[in-house]
């Protein structure tokens, strides 16, 4: 269910009961944010599962940023050499770990104006749920295509991932127009900090719909070890070798 009613102003997320309490809750949009409920933290996830995680996060980001610096910069060249109008990188709103809004960072791969172009676009999502994915979207640059489909686009959440924001592993960090849309059950995700990439990326990405993502996500959430985030970092590798589901 959707309440389209205005609420208080209000600049940051308001944190509802649980969602055992709110079984028929929907998201409610409010003026200057967006309002969700909590889920029960997730079953299995330890002090030193966290820890661990957290470690691993913090060395395989360092590690990263520092190896693949001078990719970073070639990508950051070509993109400005396209358009020398535009910014390199491109940061979005996003819904992290219970509902708390956070930018996250970008190479650029569309036009600067790509989110004004987006509502006539909306028609031909090629998806389903609270996403939006088209294979030929017009909006993406001729660098942007190349990017998006080896997912070089995605290297600069590595910062997110310093900065506690993000993890290497975990569920894709929604928009707040799709967490509007979200179902009490849906909202388990932001249960979780937000990865890079999860078993949704390693699974078939573009090619799964949004009801299959967020099983995937329930999946990991109830599973998560240590070992778990090391074979999905591992299988991302070689899923990107061959990128042809990503758009």
């Amino acid at each position: 269910m959707k309440d389209k009613t205005p609420v208080q102003k209000e600049t940051a997320v308001t944190v509802l009961p649980s969602v055992t309490e709110l079984e028929e809750i929907a998201p409610v949009n409010v003026e200057g944010s967006i309002r969700v409920a909590t889920v029960p933290e997730a079953k299995g996830a330890s002090a030193a599962y966290l820890v661990q995680k957290r470690l691993l996060d913090i060395f395989g980001a360092m590690i990263g940023l520092l190896v693949l610096s001078p990719l970073l910069l070639f990508l950051a060249i070509i993109i400005k050499l396209e358009d020398k109008q535009a910014s390199i990188f491109f940061s979005q709103e996003r819904i992290g770990l219970n509902g708390k809004p956070f930018k996250m960072y970008k190479f650029r791969s569309m036009v600067s104006d790509a989110e004004k172009q987006l509502e006539t676009l909306l028609s031909q999502n090629e998806t389903t749920g609270a996403m939006f994915k088209m294979a030929n979207d017009p909006r993406v640059t001729k660098v942007g295509k190349f990017i998006r489909k080896t997912s070089l686009d995605e290297l600069p959440q590595l910062w997110n991932v310093l900065k506690g924001e993000m993890s290497l592993v975990g569920p894709r960090p929604p928009l707040s127009r799709e967490v509007i849309e979200y179902s009490s059950y849906d909202l388990q995700r932001l249960s979780v900090v937000p990865g890079c990439t999860g078993l949704w990326q390693i699974s078939g990405r573009s090619n799964i719909g949004f009801k299959e993502m967020v099983e995937l996500d329930l999946l990991y959430i109830k599973s998560r070890t240590i070992w778990m985030d090391l074979m999905i970092i591992i299988k991302t590798f070689t899923v990107l070798l061959g990128s042809k589901d990503a758009y």
